[in-house]
C-alpha cells in the first residue's frame, strides 16, 4: 500500500526538480514552467497532509492555490509575451534591464 511517506518524497522530488529548472534554465518559459511544478508539488504536500489528519482543510488551500496559480498563469503568458514583443528575446541573459 502506498504511505503518505511515499506522497511526500514524491512531492519533494517535485519540488526539487522545480527548484533545479528555475535556477538552471534561462529561458522565461522553462521558469514559469518551474514555478507551477514546485505549486503542483506544496498542493500534493497539502492534499497529503489533510488526508493523514481526515481533514479537508488542505483541499480548500489547494482550491485557493490552483484558482491563483490559473491567475499567475494568465498575467505571467501576457507579461512574457510583451517582453518577447519588445525584446524580441525570452532569455533572461537579455533581458537587464526592463527599461522601455
Amino acid at each position: 500500500m502506498i504511505s503518505a511517506t511515499h506522497f511526500l518524497i514524491v512531492s519533494i522530488i517535485l519540488f526539487a526538480l522545480g527548484v533545479v529548472g528555475f535556477f538552471i534554465r534561462k529561458d522565461l518559459i522553462t521558469q514559469f514552467l518551474s514555478v507551477e511544478v514546485m505549486l503542483n508539488a506544496a498542493n500534493l504536500a497539502f492534499i497529503t497532509f489533510a488526508h493523514s489528519a481526515g481533514s479537508l482543510d488542505g483541499q480548500l488551500i489547494v482550491f485557493f492555490v490552483i484558482t491563483v496559480a490559473a491567475a499567475e498563469v494568465a498575467i505571467g503568458l501576457a507579461v512574457i509575451l510583451l517582453v518577447y514583443r519588445n525584446k524580441k528575446s525570452i532569455k533572461t541573459e537579455d533581458i537587464h534591464l526592463m527599461k522601455g
